[in-house]
């Protein structure tokens, strides 16, 4: 009798109570922890949306290299401008997307208009030898400014700006050819990024 009423006694175990693991953080916790500067939150958010980030812009740009490089270009979009995120004109994902469908379909139509070019010069006449050296000299002169300016960067920015830019490497990918953390070519690809454009001058 005693021991029935003894443990009658003891308290009910309450689900959601602070015995349990804590909840992981949601998309808008992680991007405010990625505009403060979080390396960690950053790979987090990364994990949550690179599925449909990715499946995104394959379905829009169709060519898989294309795609990878696009995305890319989005991922580091967001690590510079998770500050402009606005909760209420919707979710952190739909945002991304909405970055990564502006870039894609940029990307299609300057593929698009390559080609409308290519085809033009193909038909026109090439009795113009002048601007054709002309425009082999402002062509390599151009590519040797690139190759100055990336040679100021440092070994392991070189490398994670070539891998991940230039030969389509994710950056986990990027991180095991290099035997870095991900968070460091991250980090060094952002670096090497800045250094690149105050060197060739973009955007002054």
């Amino acid at each position: 009798m005693e021991e029935s009423t003894s443990s009658s006694k003891r308290p009910a175990r309450w689900f959601g109570s602070a015995e349990e693991e804590e909840a992981p953080p949601d998309a808008r916790q992680l991007l405010a922890e990625v505009a403060k500067g979080d390396e960690r939150a950053f790979e987090q958010l990364y994990d949550m949306i690179a599925g449909a980030l990715f499946g995104l812009i394959q379905r829009i740009v169709r060519d898989a290299a294309q795609s990878e490089e696009v995305a890319q270009e989005v991922l580091v979009e967001v690590w510079r401008t998770a500050t402009h995120y606005r909760p209420e004109r919707g979710s952190v994902q739909a945002w991304v997307l909405t970055l990564a469908h502006r870039r894609a379909v940029d990307r299609v139509r300057s593929a698009q208009a390559a080609t409308a070019r290519e085809a033009r010069a193909g038909s026109q006449d090439r009795g113009r030898p002048f601007d054709e050296v002309s425009e082999a000299v402002t062509a390599r002169w151009e590519r040797q400014q690139v190759r100055r300016c990336v040679s100021t960067l440092t070994e392991l920015q070189r490398e994670s700006v070539m891998l991940t830019y230039y030969q389509g490497y994710t950056f986990r990918e990027a991180a095991g050819l290099l035997s870095a953390p991900s968070s460091t070519v991250k980090t060094r690809l952002r670096d090497g990024l800045i250094r690149l454009r105050d060197c060739l001058g973009v955007g002054r």
